[in-house]
């Protein structure tokens, strides 16, 4: 076979059998296929898709291209969670602590920001000292010791992946429902899980920006995660406004600080302890989703969450005082609020806009080599359904370069939307999948 035959084939919309896949992904990773011919085949994926069987076969060849870490020799059943990445979401820095506290090991490998998204790594490294280049022997030593590792991917790790991914995102084909499902699955089934909590965003700072393919895709999920044997459990979120009050890497620590004290957003809390639960379930120790939320929030209580994080971070070589005394952390230059204009309700607030400002701040990257300031961000004082008078600080910016911030405050004033008439909230968690569901 050659790869001429098999784009022709995928372009033209026939099936293609599972040694034809692995053909174009071995060939691919090995570097016997040329980016040209690559990116010819991922367009045809994008226009014609992948039915089950090829979806699961695209994600076995890409997780056979690298290593896949055994982590048997640890006690427990060990369960991650995927976020499919959304505006403010730092669940999985409060949700790690937590289920790791209940006794549930949890092996996490987590991603940088991606366009208007937030990356957990970012988020991590932002605490001064933290590391997240582990080796795979350390990750599992760390995991042994302690319960829990949040590290980014490593080299021998679905090196199909990382090639196939740079390709995508400058090819236009990021949101192709079957290399979406490959991408995802192959990373967390190599990273030595037994079972799989997903989190699905839907809404206008999602990548699924309709429910519909929403639903498609956390299908999807779940099909290839129980065909591989590992119990997969999906929710459908709510990201048509940011998640929690801060976006951007140091603000969203001190967030995840407070969370863990007890003190977080209600939103972020709701959704951290869903997911939490979900998992304490799936490892085990809790006999129903529904007493694993229980366990979740008096694990926040109790200070045991709290403690279990500041662990992490040391084991991790962060410096601890900065999370015991988060006032410590160096703050932007430039510090600019925007009051509301006018009085009322907020109707809405666009969860993509308010992204994209905060990577012009300096929170993301424009460029896959320009480098994250930890410092900068957006506070959000009001979400919406809350009602604010014209004269109060809607949001406040964070940032140190000073001639962004005049066209930063106009696009979030323009980002939310104020009415006379009381508004109300649309679900957070709006639905819950898994194996019937299918």
């Amino acid at each position: 076979m050659t790869a001429y035959e098999l784009i022709s084939k995928k372009r033209d919309g026939h099936e293609l059998s599972d040694e034809e896949i692995a053909f174009i992904i071995d060939n691919f990773t090995q570097d016997n296929l040329p980016d040209y011919q690559m990116s010819a085949f991922l367009m045809a994926v994008f226009f014609q898709g992948m039915n089950d069987r090829e979806t699961m076969s695209l994600t076995r060849s890409m997780l056979e291209s690298g290593d896949i870490v055994d982590l048997n020799e640890i006690p427990g059943i060990k369960v991650d969670k995927h976020s499919t990445g959304g505006v403010g979401d730092k669940v999985s820095i409060v949700l790690a602590p937590i289920v790791a506290a209940a006794g549930v090991p949890v092996p996490m490998i987590s991603g940088r920001g991606l366009g208007h998204t937030g990356g957990t790594l970012d988020k991590l490294e932002s605490i001064p000292g933290f590391r997240v280049d582990y080796s795979i022997a350390e990750y599992k030593e760390k995991i042994a010791k302690i319960g829990v590792c949040l590290i980014g991917q490593t080299p021998t790790l679905v090196p199909a992946d990382k090639k196939m991914y740079a390709l995508r995102d400058v090819t236009a084909t990021i949101q192709a429902i079957p290399l979406i499902t490959g991408s995802i699955m192959s990373k967390k089934l190599a990273e030595g899980i037994d079972a799989l909590v997903l989190d699905v965003k839907t809404g206008k700072g999602a990548f699924m920006q309709t429910y519909d393919k929403s639903v498609e895709l956390a299908k999807k999920l779940i099909a290839v995660g129980e065909q591989f044997g590992k119990p997969t459990i999906a929710y459908i979120t709510n990201m048509n406004e940011p998640l929690g009050n801060k976006i951007g890497n140091w603000l969203e620590i001190e967030e995840c600080i407070d969370a863990l004290h007890g003190h977080g957003p209600e939103d972020l809390m709701e959704i951290t302890h869903q997911l939490s639960g979900a998992m304490i379930y799936l490892g085990g120790k809790a006999d129903s989703i529904e007493q694993g939320v229980s366990i979740s929030k008096e694990i926040i209580q109790s200070g045991k969450a709290y403690q279990k994080f500041l662990e992490i971070v040391d084991e991790q070589n962060g410096d601890m005082t900065y999370i015991q005394s988060p006032e410590k952390y160096k703050k932007a230059k430039f510090i600019s609020e925007i009051k509301a204009g006018q009085s009322g309700y907020i109707q809405s607030m666009d969860a993509l806009e308010i992204g994209l400002t905060s990577v012009s701040l300096g929170a993301g990257r424009q460029k896959s080599d320009d480098i994250i300031d930890p410092e900068t961000g957006i506070v959000l004082h009001k979400k919406i359904g809350r009602q604010i008078d014209s004269d109060e600080t809607i949001i406040t910016i964070h940032t140190n370069k000073e001639n962004v911030i005049e066209r930063a405050k106009q696009r979030l004033l323009k980002s939310v939307r104020i009415s006379d008439a009381p508004v109300n909230n649309d679900r957070l968690v709006i639905e819950k999948l898994d194996k019937n569901s299918i």
